[in-house]
């Protein structure tokens, strides 16, 4: 089962993501006293849960920790919407009601997707599926 991120680990996740390379509990705290007040120990307390939690491997660096990300965001979102279509009673329903709220941009971005699993799925043409019977 995949839980949303808290509001601050998925601001942590977000950096994690962005950098793309191992950090440490400094890096990400320095970027983060930009926007607000925190204390080391507060991202160190975050980061060790986001390990402890699968969202991020560490390895040690003297007395601290170099931590990257275990997957990627679009791995993330996916699972969380997978997870939100597995609990519906009607997940066609689910589908069409989620369909019907995206922009032209999003429903542009899906017929792309569902272009690329089309192409990536063997035995979907109908040359594969008379091949199939025979």
């Amino acid at each position: 089962m995949v839980r949303p991120l808290g509001e601050l680990e998925d601001t942590v996740m977000t950096r994690v993501w962005e950098w793309n390379r191992p950090v440490t509990v400094r890096e990400v705290l320095e970027d983060l006293q930009q926007e607000r007040s925190l204390a080391y120990t507060t991202v160190m307390t975050v980061m060790d849960n986001l390990h402890q939690k699968g969202w991020l491997r560490r390895a040690p660096e003297g007395r601290a920790y170099r931590y990257e990300a275990v997957s990627t965001r679009a791995a993330y979102s996916a699972a969380l919407m997978n997870e939100a279509w597995a609990a519906s009673d009607n997940p066609a329903a689910a589908l069409v009601a989620f369909f019907g709220m995206m922009s032209p941009a999003q429903l542009d971005a899906l017929r792309d997707a569902l272009r690329v699993v089309s192409l990536d799925s063997p035995g979907d043409t109908e040359a594969g599926d008379s091949e199939a019977s025979a």
